[in-house]
């Protein structure tokens, strides 16, 4: 097994207002599509890595009380870290310091009310 995760839905309850924020905080102009009654919005990222999507699918709701999912912004955490607020967020981790191995984290509540977090290594 090489990753514990290979996918992960983030929901929306306004796809429009999500993306836009994603977009923006992630610097990012995400596809989207529409799958039946969902509709999709993909992440970036490496064509062999992770993927993730914000969703707006029937029966899943936004909300501070699901998975804790971390976006990997390694190399570009304080430039997204400033985006978030302009675009409609709201810190409530500020960026801190796990351990050197491990790297800085932060979290925040999107415009639907999840709360997702940041990570990044530690450069030396």
């Amino acid at each position: 097994m090489e990753h514990a995760i290979n996918w992960f839905e983030i929901p929306a309850a306004n796809f429009q207002r999500a993306t836009k924020f994603y977009n923006t905080v992630l610097n990012a102009q995400m596809q989207t599509t529409k799958m039946g009654d969902s509709e999709l919005a993909f992440l970036p990222r490496e064509q062999q890595g992770v993927g993730g999507a914000i969703a707006k699918q029937p029966g899943h709701q936004p909300g501070p009380n699901g998975p804790l999912i971390y976006l990997n912004v390694t190399g570009r955490f304080d430039e997204v870290m400033a985006r978030i607020e302009p675009a409609g967020g709201k810190v409530i981790q500020p960026k801190t310091l796990v351990t050197d191995e491990i790297g800085y984290i932060a979290v925040f509540v999107d415009t639907e009310g999840n709360h997702v977090a940041l990570h990044a290594e530690k450069k030396a």
